[in-house]
């Protein structure tokens, strides 16, 4: 799609209420029409009167990323997984991040942007097993540069701003504990970025075509660990803090310790501390280069971030969070995201076919499903009926991705459609998502949780089992006409 010289061109933002993309907004506003995406219906009010255009946007629903990104010439991906989206999630936050990935690479094709901006994690040089954290940004990055859209990416390591969820945890340790023995990890050293540096970067890059398909490391100007971040954070307050460092790794026992003492969720503890105990430095490029004539210095970052009694600024989104949480419950619904191998060789619709083969062995006493030549499965309890229905959407499943709407039953919620499962086919082909979205229970919660919540991860296991196991019998059977082939040649 090209820009007009009569118009701004149009970026949409993913992520654009959160810590880094409200700074984003600010520093396009100007040379740019600005599109926000949210999935809160109650962020989408509160801006509803903001100067950029927004629309709600589930990452989840294909078809809504579309309408999302409709008339966008440029889409920056701010997005990550830390906190629930339904009343139920049954995922680790990986695969749900990996399947909003895809759905937005895919629907930015679709709609003709030009170009993708990641901001992604600063990875270390060596390191012979990336923590989770780090793993997810990477595969996130795969799954937004699969499609024929260029992605550029910005890699950055701690960001330093008003409203950063680690910058909190590293002024609430600083104001509890005067004195604290640190893990030996904490000698890790990194590049801390001010966030005034990581909108400057991503602006330097967007719509730039010599940063198509490029990915750049950003950071400060200085080099430091997580102990001297604590003590010059502890310096710029004006109080005394002792620090000793003993030996010993403990990512468990620290993970504890800031979640105690640190004020966030477990949810965003582990990630951090995951993220941090691995040293990781700037590699050389252009747009470091081009920074670094005015970073900002770790001290001044944070100044700008505390208020005047060196308390941390909040984050525009804490104090919609309660109204979001009770939003989530409003809706009821279920969301479960499982990974599987995919065999070789097969397509999405060929691990769907599968599973509509092995459903009707399950071989449990009271439980059948029958499944029609159309591609619809009926799941049945003896004697009580028909529990669940299945039924396949050819119009909704395009190459890579196969779509069943759950279409009646005992156990679903009332209407035409109470959810939908979808097989995808992801990183490159090695990976296949399994994915239940916005399911409507009709059991109680507190039934539904612990009955047939536990039974859907329970046929979700067993097939991943099935698919390892025709996996292994296909790379056996490869082996052996490998074999056969060479010793009558």
């Amino acid at each position: 799609m090209a820009s007009s010289a009569s118009r701004r061109p149009t970026v949409a933002i993913a992520g654009a209420t959160g810590f880094v993309g409200t700074a984003v907004r600010a520093a396009l506003q100007d040379a740019y029409a600005l599109v926000g995406l949210t999935r809160s219906p109650v962020r989408a009010e509160k801006n509803a009167s903001a100067p950029e255009e927004w629309r709600h946007c589930d990452l989840f629903d294909p078809y809504a990323v579309r309408e999302g990104l409709r008339g966008a010439d440029y889409a920056i991906y701010l997005v990550h997984s830390m906190l629930p989206t339904a009343r139920l999630t049954q995922a680790r936050a990986a695969d749900l991040d990996l399947l909003q990935a895809d759905n937005f690479a895919r629907a930015a094709e679709a709609e003709g942007v030009q170009q993708i901006l990641y901001l992604g994690a600063l990875v270390p040089e060596e390191s012979p097993a990336l923590p989770g954290p780090l793993r997810r940004r990477l595969e996130v990055e795969r799954a937004l540069a699969s499609t024929s859209v260029p992605l550029t990416t910005l890699r950055a390591g701690l960001i330093v701003g008003r409203g950063g969820t680690w910058l909190r945890l590293l002024l609430n340790l600083v104001h509890r504990l005067p004195a604290m023995v640190l893990p030996s990890w904490t000698l890790a050293e990194t590049q801390p970025i001010a966030r005034r540096d990581v909108v400057r970067g991503l602006a330097r890059v967007l719509g730039n075509e010599e940063a198509y398909g490029a990915t750049y490391d950003v950071g400060g100007p200085e080099v430091m660990s997580y102990r001297d971040m604590l003590l010059r954070t502890a310096e710029g307050l004006k109080l005394r803090r002792w620090t000793t460092t003993v030996p010993i790794e403990s990512p468990r026992l620290s993970k504890l310790w800031v979640w105690l003492f640190g004020g966030a969720p477990w949810a965003l503890v582990t990630p951090i501390i995951d993220s941090l105990r691995y040293q990781a430095r700037v590699r050389p490029n252009a747009l470091q280069d081009w920074l670094r004539e005015d970073l900002q210095r770790f001290d001044a970052a944070l100044k700008g971030a505390v208020d005047a009694r060196g308390r941390p600024l909040p984050n525009p989104r804490d104090a919609l969070r309660d109204r979001e949480d009770a939003a989530i419950r409003d809706q009821s619904v279920a969301r479960s995201v499982q990974r599987m191998p995919c065999p070789p060789h097969f397509t999405a619709r060929d691990v769907a076919d599968e599973y509509l083969r092995w459903l009707p062995r399950l071989g449990w006493p009271a439980l059948r499903v029958r499944v029609e030549h159309d591609r619809v499965a009926h799941f049945e309890l003896r004697p009580i009926g028909r529990l669940l229905t299945l039924r396949f959407a050819a119009d909704r499943s395009p190459e890579g991705r196969q779509l069943f709407f759950v279409t009646g039953g005992l156990l679903a919620g009332d209407g035409e459609q109470s959810g939908r499962l979808e097989f995808r086919r992801v990183l490159d082909g090695h990976t296949v998502l399994a994915a239940v979205h916005d399911f409507s229970p009709r059991l109680p919660w507190y039934v539904y949780n612990s009955t047939q919540a536990l039974v859907h991860l329970g046929v979700m296991w067993g097939f991943r089992q099935h698919l390892t196991d025709l996996a292994h019998r296909q790379a056996e059977s490869a082996a052996r006409s490998s074999a056969l082939s060479s010793s009558s040649s």
